[in-house]
């Protein structure tokens, strides 16, 4: 939902000093160069430690939790690579870490890279390339092994208080408050007297969630999180205002992850999972557990956040919410908005993600002065491969403008503006049909949806934020859903984010970031962007089941009766261009990415009392000026090609596609 603004800073807030300014650049010099090399400000760090002669040992972290019942604590399995050379000199060390549910199970990365270990147990493999970048620049690199999967004790509980737990508490064990052994059943204690605490955690889908959510629980010595294609409130992954996004709920999904010895001891938790999370889509005490955006005040780590605006398994609706909660608690951050689906940076924007991840950690975990703090605050793909910057983001011009559908002279295909709207719009349901159908026949009447486009635009029009729909509706049967879409009418080219890769093509080249062992290589398989030549793009997208109109418990509709609702619009960075068209569409179940509901409902539109809040820069004289001019004539109503229609599938949170 688009909310008014909260002074942003284009710095961060206040920059966290290690200690004085002096100590600081003799720590930094220490931590990056060779006891013999001349003291100096280091302002990056520099791969002069030995990968090959690494650490690398496993530790298992006491959770303070028993989630399988059996009587003794649970245990995390951690695997750490970190430099040898810092401790025999008596330096400690910061730590990036990667909390996740697939190291075992389902792979991480492009490749789908599972961890190895050799015959004592200690990890052979880690997959992706943090291990093999950051260990050789002064930084520990720790894979932790979430309750319930791999080697760790525990059950899976899909983003609560065990997932959450998993991670914090080797972030605490990191900072000298928790308790570990080197075993999973023994009683040695293993201490980390090698790192000074610091820790950034990243991770892409479930990982970065992980990341989200122990991040809102305030804990100290957590300065940083990268989350990627993350989610923000479990129940906004499962539903949309009461509308069910899959047909499964998190019981499956901690089903998928769990390890067999888990699947046995487990059976209580999921049950929990499957009485505290009914498909009525009702709001249940499980979804507050896993809602990270009440908890914002909270967080003290800055957040990199990184995502794909066409990314239709963790939806954008999870950046918004997020991003505005932690503006509005003064939170630093920094965004990347891409146009790809569920994809990491790694694999569309490879060699500027990795230096700049490089300077954010320097930066956050090492106390660098390498002006990153100082830059735009967002990186937002504007076309394949071309991006432009903000200083903050949304733009500091931006506004809600108040936008209005009125009928036209056919049915169903109206007008979009800043006038009141009169008289209705009637469409009848049909869940073969979505977004892509619906935008490919905007300019003819049809069914199952009801459209309103402005006029050529004059000038461009960028929406950066969150929009949302207040719509008057008035059903004809005991059930209805709805669907709400921003659509770019013209022709561009764009990631084919429909497709099997999302937006990329893998190719068989290789490219490597950091140093590599016989067991672990740091070279990883080059990507191409993956285009295509559309007339439409989608460019925002809201649903959400009628029956909660009245509150987070939905509730039989009488038909015939009118019920007002709002949808929520996820998030957007997008520029529509001269020439082209903004359109709203509404219909009912937007095929392949919301479930059916019961009944197959007629839905008539009131128009007088429906309205778009969208996110405009320059507000509503801008869109006033690109909208200036004489109505066209009406276009011809030809078909308007765009991507596929979204692939109906059991959609997995994980860091392979």
């Amino acid at each position: 939902m688009y909310r008014p603004r909260m002074p942003i800073r284009t710095r961060f807030t206040i920059w966290r000093p290690l200690a004085t300014a002096a100590t600081a650049a003799l720590l930094a010099t220490a931590l990056t160069t060779p006891a013999s090399a001349a003291p100096a400000t280091a302002r990056e760090s520099l791969p002069v430690y030995s990968y090959d002669n690494a650490v690398r040992e496993a530790v298992w972290v006491d959770t303070g939790l028993d989630g399988d019942g059996d009587g003794r604590g649970d245990r995390v399995a951690v695997d750490i690579v970190r430099p040898r050379e810092p401790a025999r000199q008596g330096r400690r060390i910061p730590v990036v870490m990667d909390a996740s549910p697939y190291y075992s199970c389902c792979g991480r990365g492009n490749e789908s890279q599972k961890k190895t270990y050799d015959a004592d147990g200690d990890v052979v493999q880690m997959p992706l390339y943090y291990d093999n970048y950051f260990v050789p620049r002064g930084y520990a690199f720790v894979g932790v092994d979430l309750a319930g999967t791999n080697r760790s004790d525990g059950c899976v509980d899909v983003g609560g208080r065990s997932d959450v737990r998993s991670a914090k508490a080797v972030v605490d064990w990191l900072n000298g408050r928790g308790r570990a052994y080197t075993t999973r059943t023994g009683t040695e204690r293993a201490e980390a007297t090698w790192t000074n605490g610091r820790t950034g955690m990243i991770g892409k889908s479930w990982d970065g969630t992980i990341a989200n959510g122990v991040a809102a629980t305030g804990v100290e010595g957590l300065e940083t999180i990268v989350p990627i294609s993350a989610i923000s409130s479990w129940y906004d992954y499962y539903f949309a205002k009461g509308a069910p996004l899959y047909d499964s709920g998190p019981d499956w999904l901690s089903n998928y992850v769990n390890s067999p010895d888990a699947r046995a001891r487990c059976a209580a938790v999921q049950r929990e999972l499957v009485e505290g999370a009914p498909r009525t889509g009702d709001w249940t005490p499980l979804w507050t557990e896993r809602d990270y955006v009440r908890a914002a005040s909270k967080v003290k780590a800055s957040v990199f956040l990184v995502h794909g605006m066409q990314d239709l398994n963790v939806r954008m609706q999870h950046v918004g919410q997020w991003w505005d909660a932690l503006a509005r608690h003064g939170v630093e951050r920094k965004i990347w908005l891409s146009q790809t689906g569920h994809v990491d940076p790694f694999d569309f924007r490879r060699a500027t993600w990795v230096k700049t991840l490089h300077r954010w950690f320097d930066h956050e975990l090492l106390g660098y002065d390498n002006g990153i703090d100082r830059e735009p605050m967002a990186d937002v793909e504007r076309s394949p491969d071309q991006w432009v910057t903000s200083p903050v983001w949304p733009p500091r011009a931006t506004h809600a403008v108040t936008l209005r559908p009125a009928a036209g002279d056919r049915p169903g295909v109206g007008t979009l503006g800043l006038r009141p709207g009169t008289g209705t719009e009637t469409f009848t349901d049909n869940p073969e049909h979505g977004e892509t159908d619906w935008a490919a026949h905007i300019d003819r009447p049809t069914p199952d949806k009801a459209g309103f486009t402005t006029a050529p635009l004059a000038r461009d029009l960028r929406l950066a934020g969150s929009s949302r729909l207040t719509v008057t509706v008035t059903p004809t049967t005991p059930t209805a859903h709805l669907s709400a879409v921003l659509v770019d009418l013209g022709p561009d080219t764009v990631r084919d984010y429909a497709a099997s890769g999302e937006g990329i093509t893998t190719l068989t080249d290789r490219t490597c970031w950091g140093a590599s062992t016989t067991g672990d290589s740091s070279c990883f398989k080059e990507t191409r962007a993956d285009t295509t030549d559309v007339d439409h793009t989608i460019v925002s997208r809201g649903w959400a089941d009628l029956g909660n109109h009245a509150s987070d418990r939905g509730a039989p509709l009488t038909p015939g009766r009118a019920y007002t609702i709002t949808l929520d619009l996820a998030a957007t960075d997008h520029v529509v261009p001269r020439g082209h068209r903004l359109a709203l569409i509404v219909g009912g179940t937007d095929q392949g990415l919301i479930d059916p509901p019961a009944d197959t409902p007629t839905l008539t539109v009131d128009l007088s009392r429906t309205s778009a809040h969208v996110p405009v820069t320059g507000g509503t004289a801008a869109f006033a000026r690109a909208t200036a001019g004489q109505p066209p004539a009406a276009p011809t109503p030809t078909v308007l090609d765009g991507v596929p229609e979204p692939r109906t599938t059991h959609r997995v949170p994980e860091g392979a596609r």
